[in-house]
């Protein structure tokens, strides 16, 4: 279904290209991306919704099924013939195979489509780049409790339990011992978001890494692959993976790794990236890196937001440049450090109010973001995940400053509440 096409005011001059834009997402996490971008493209918003607050950044916006292939390649003409598109750009993980397919239906830049799905699939992303001879943990795909008991035991405990195909570590899960996995594989397989879809063979069991996790962002145009953020992620609530805050120095010494940055290129070399973005996710083990994940998009979380503010170059608007087949400077006008810590209730709860203490706040607090509105109802995994209040964000020349000064973000942002029965 396609609906009409609503304009809005030009942010760029009336000669500037256009990208088609599918899908813009949660406006607290992502309106950046779109100020940013709009000052060097046209866009275009291809959404399921109606437009509201990205009209101040789009020439137009067209409202339509987004996962209806055929529905959006009939909006994406309707565009196309009318304007100079130079090409598809989502940072949405729920669009990023329907935006490959149409890319290569419109011959506009991209990666091919069967590369992103590879992405989408953690089962398969294993099984190319294990032939592609890339090391990986043990990981078998089941579709039962029983057969997630069978791989545990194979594997040896902890171990991992992670639906196939979700995102933002829903559904992600560790298991000490056996008496575990029943609960773990349940909440995997019956894991949701953003309507991802499922598999007959839904859930992974895999070997748990240790060490430290990390993200690298990074843009490929022409098969070449360039990082452009490295952030240092923190995670809570075990034995979930709920991810409460990320860390970018552009001065930190893993940007010089050998070994990481060989692995990224031949990750991404096996899966056949050609034109796009990805976040890739890796654990510092002691055998060394070790993927967890490649996503075929931005990474989220504010990740990109606050590599620009570390360094001066935006990932986003290369990300941008690269979906129109242009290359990009990546290259950094200075070296700081940036942090971003989320909010999370204590418990299952009722917001009654957000209260921002900005007297409070040590020299290096740049911003905060208030996410729920009072009525908002919260909660925290298995329960519900990304159930946050807020955030904060943090950037100065030093890191241990920056982290000082994040200790404690509930007391820079509190949520008052009332507690709700379980």
């Amino acid at each position: 279904m396609t609906e009409h096409a609503v304009h809005g005011p030009e942010a760029t001059s009336g000669e500037a290209p256009v990208l088609l834009l599918v899908g813009s997402g949660y406006r607290p996490y992502r309106e950046y991306i779109l100020a940013a971008v709009s000052k060097h493209y046209r866009l275009w918003l291809l959404d399921s919704a109606e437009a509201t607050w990205q009209l101040a950044y789009c020439a137009g916006a067209t409202r339509v099924a987004t996962r209806d292939a055929d529905a959006l390649r009939e909006a994406a003409l309707g565009v196309v013939d009318s304007l100079p598109v130079v090409g598809v750009f989502t940072y949405d993980e729920s669009q990023v195979v329907f935006c490959a397919r149409l890319a290569q239906d419109l011959g506009l830049p991209g990666s091919p489509p069967e590369t992103i799905s590879a992405c989408r699939d953690k089962a398969t992303t294993r099984s190319v780049l294990a032939g592609a001879g890339v090391p990986q943990p043990a990981s078998y795909t089941v579709t039962s409790a029983e057969e997630a008991l069978t791989a545990a035991e194979k594997i040896g405990y902890p171990v991992i339990v992670k639906a196939r195909a979700m995102a933002a570590s829903c559904g992600v899960v560790r298991a000490d011992r056996a008496e575990d996995v029943t609960e773990a594989f349940a909440a995997a397989d019956g894991a949701s978001f953003m309507g991802l879809p499922r598999h007959e063979q839904n859930v992974l069991v895999e070997e748990f890494l240790t060490g430290p996790e990390i993200s690298v962002d990074a843009i490929i145009h022409d098969g070449e692959v360039t990082p452009t953020v490295l952030a240092r992620k923190r995670l809570g609530l075990e034995p979930y993976f709920e991810e409460t805050g990320h860390d970018v120095d552009a001065n930190d010494p893993l940007l010089d790794d050998g070994e990481l940055a060989a692995q990224l290129q031949q990750i991404h070399r096996a899966l056949g990236f050609v034109h796009g973005a990805t976040h890739s996710e890796f654990k510092l083990t002691p055998k060394g890196p070790r993927l967890v994940e490649v996503n075929a998009r931005l990474g989220g979380d504010l990740i990109p937001y606050l590599g620009l503010l570390a360094t001066g170059a935006d990932p986003t608007v290369a990300a941008a440049h690269v979906a129109a087949g242009r290359k990009p400077d990546t290259t950094p006008e200075f070296r700081k450090a940036a942090a971003v810590r989320f909010l999370l209730p204590e418990g299952r709860c009722e917001a009654v109010e957000v209260v921002v203490h900005e007297d409070r706040f040590g020299p290096t607090i740049r911003e905060t973001g208030v996410t729920v509105a009072p009525g908002a109802r919260l909660a925290l995994p298995p329960d519900a995940f990304l159930t946050r209040y807020g955030h904060v964000v943090a950037v100065g020349e030093d890191m241990d400053q920056v982290t000082a000064d994040l200790q404690e973000p509930e007391r820079l942002v509190e949520l008052r509440a009332r507690a709700l029965p379980d």
